[in-house]
């Protein structure tokens, strides 16, 4: 296994060799406009995954392809001639899903969007099924009813004292007579 930073500086190395030789060109006529994203190297420097993207349509991307996966033994051999390995990597072009992604992405937060809009619009005009308020508050008591009409409180609104104790507790609890 190899030091994850040198497999990092050869992936950023193998990805300026690949564009700096898709820009002087390739003799092929399916190649359309080819955009090298990301170059990923295994562990051990065998193995070098190269990512792309094409601007163009569906036709267009598939006849890149093609002409990439037909120039991968000259692009390997640039490569070998441009690093300073022991053993030149293998390559594999991988068409990079940014752009069909990115449009995903995009499709989702205008949906998002437009369900937000709809979800305010029936906030706005939303009425309770019920009460507004629905729930349970204390009782209010008419004040009418705990005082005569001297203001003064009944008898029968006084508190009653509470009953002695009894039992074996009742020591505990009784003040000392001494």
């Amino acid at each position: 296994m190899v030091d994850p930073a040198r497999a990092r500086k050869m992936a950023d190395r193998i990805k300026v060799i690949v564009a700096k030789r898709l820009e002087r060109g390739i003799r092929d006529p399916r190649l359309g406009f080819v955009t090298i994203t990301d170059v990923k190297v295994t562990g051990d420097l065998q193995h070098a995954s190269v990512f792309y993207t094409v601007y163009g349509s569906e036709d267009e991307r598939k006849d890149s392809a093609a002409a990439l996966k037909a120039a991968t033994g000259m692009m390997r051999s640039e490569v070998g001639k441009n690093i300073t390995a022991r053993l030149t990597p293998s390559i594999e072009f991988i068409a990079d899903a940014i752009p069909e992604n990115a449009a995903l992405i995009d499709d989702l937060l205008r949906e998002a969007r437009e369900r937000d809009t709809q979800v305010g619009e029936m906030a706005r005009t939303a009425v309770y099924a019920g009460d507004e308020d629905p729930y349970v508050k204390p009782r209010e008591y008419a004040d009418d009813d705990d005082a005569d009409e001297d203001g003064d409180a009944s008898e029968a609104d006084e508190p009653e004292a509470a009953p002695a104790p009894t039992g074996r507790h009742a020591a505990a609890t009784e003040p000392d007579a001494q």
